[in-house]
């Protein structure tokens, strides 16, 4: 049911050469320090230039009035000689330098007016443009520490990637093998799976050691393959450092001509299959403390579309499993990370079973103008590096439809109806 591939040289069941973090971040330093604190001068910044712009500041005048002076000590005092005496208010000399006090006063808000701009012109050409220069570097600094961070989590890392021979599985072999990682790619056709091992060995990346993946074929939707396709899996590197699920299998049917065995079908290769192996493998993360567990869902693992039952129900209890998962192994120091693509351009509608179990084979429009699985796969690998627990790669339309199903319910429901009330009448034209 299942065979491995072995790997010549060194690479067969060799520690990596340090651990996921890498020996750039052993050092316990937060690199979201740096972007927060680069961002809070930015903005800081900015705020104190359009304070200094908009600000007029209010001067308190000296007013003489018929019951004598009403005066501001803190204004006043500069203006005023310094006397060794207490003369009264009726004293004429005491009211003329009280008056001469008051004209220049007067006569300072120009001054201050002429001051502030020519303070605020050398501030703005001096200090501020270094300033917000400064903050672009250190903000483009955390960007390349980050993407470092990135490869470093990867490059040595055994990675193990199912549903590898074609679509998106095949496009993340491609890039995590770019990057570095030891790969055992999972598959149902093994021939498929030797051919994509040559073509990955074959390929050498720029300033990257790359290695020859291991293959284990096996059917994801097999309950019994699972336990020793497990075994061989962890033979092959003696340990996992990442499992992508990434094997599944779409649908499209109308719920009242479906057959329970086509949901049951459904749900072992798209929930039970990655849930038994993970199972399998999540021991030895555990002995380890040290794993990444990442779950390919769908956007329609947190929507429900009309025609998708089996196969939104099957990515519902997915996005589930991997949320209670990872709650649980976080004492372990396990990361969990779901990842909820919208339409990649794949053959996963043409593959995709109808009711009666049969093949769709028909590309659907909206798959067909997707996003490339390169993209996509190449958004996985930075998830990853940046340990995000939950990532939605998709359009605007779709992103949005999610917040429309939690903040109006009614409405998105009116529109579910909407939409399978067109798809069943295109049906029928």
């Amino acid at each position: 049911m299942f065979a491995a591939s072995p790997v010549q040289g060194s690479d067969a069941k060799t520690e990596p050469d340090s651990k996921i973090s890498g020996l750039l971040w052993g050092v316990p330093f937060p690199t979201m320090v740096l972007s927060c604190w680069a961002e809070w001068v930015l903005v800081s910044s900015l705020l104190y230039v359009l304070i200094l712009r908009t600000c007029q500041t209010e001067c308190r005048c000296i007013l003489l009035t018929e019951s004598g002076p009403r005066m501001d000590p803190l204004h006043l005092v500069p203006y005023l000689p310094r006397a060794e005496w207490s003369p009264g208010l009726e004293d004429p000399g005491w009211r003329a330098m009280l008056c001469q006090g008051l004209k220049e006063h007067q006569m300072c808000p120009r001054r201050k007016s002429l001051l502030r701009a020519r303070v605020m012109d050398f501030i703005t050409s001096t200090a501020i443009l270094p300033l917000l220069l400064g903050c672009v570097g250190l903000f483009s600094l955390f960007k390349l520490l980050q993407w470092l961070r990135m490869r470093a989590y990867i490059r040595n890392a055994v990675v193990v990637i199912t549903g590898a021979t074609s679509g998106l599985g095949r496009e993340c072999a491609r890039v995590f093998h770019a990057a570095g990682a030891r790969l055992v790619l999972c598959g149902r056709n093994a021939e498929a799976l030797e051919e994509l091992s040559r073509e990955l060995a074959a390929s050498r990346a720029p300033e990257v050691q790359t290695h020859k993946p291991y293959t284990v074929a096996f059917d994801l939707a097999d309950p019994g393959a699972i336990a020793g396709a497990a075994s061989e899996i962890l033979q092959c590197f003696g340990h996992v450092d990442v499992l992508i699920n990434n094997a599944g299998i779409s649908y499209r049917g109308a719920i009242v001509d479906t057959s329970p065995d086509v949901d049951k079908r459904v749900m072992e290769t798209n929930y039970f299959g990655p849930v038994a192996l993970t199972k399998a493998l999540l021991p030895a993360m555990i002995r380890r403390r040290q794993g990444h567990v990442v779950a390919i869902s769908s956007i329609q693992g947190k929507i429900s579309l009309p025609f998708r039952s089996a196969y939104a129900a099957s990515k519902h209890a997915t996005q589930a499993f991997f949320d209670c998962l990872r709650a649980e192994v976080e004492q372990h120091d396990i990361e969990v990370t779901v990842i909820s693509p919208g339409y990649i351009n794949t053959n996963l509608s043409l593959n995709a079973v109808t009711a009666d179990g049969s093949k769709y084979g028909v590309m659907d429009e909206t798959t067909a103008q997707g996003r490339s699985p390169v993209q996509v796969a190449q958004d996985i690998l930075a998830a990853l590096g940046k340990k995000k627990k939950d990532v939605v790669l998709a359009d605007l339309m779709p992103s949005l439809a999610v917040y429309l199903r939690t903040l109006a319910p009614g409405l998105f429901f009116r529109l579910m109806a909407s939409r399978a009330r067109k798809e069943r009448k295109s049906k029928h034209s």
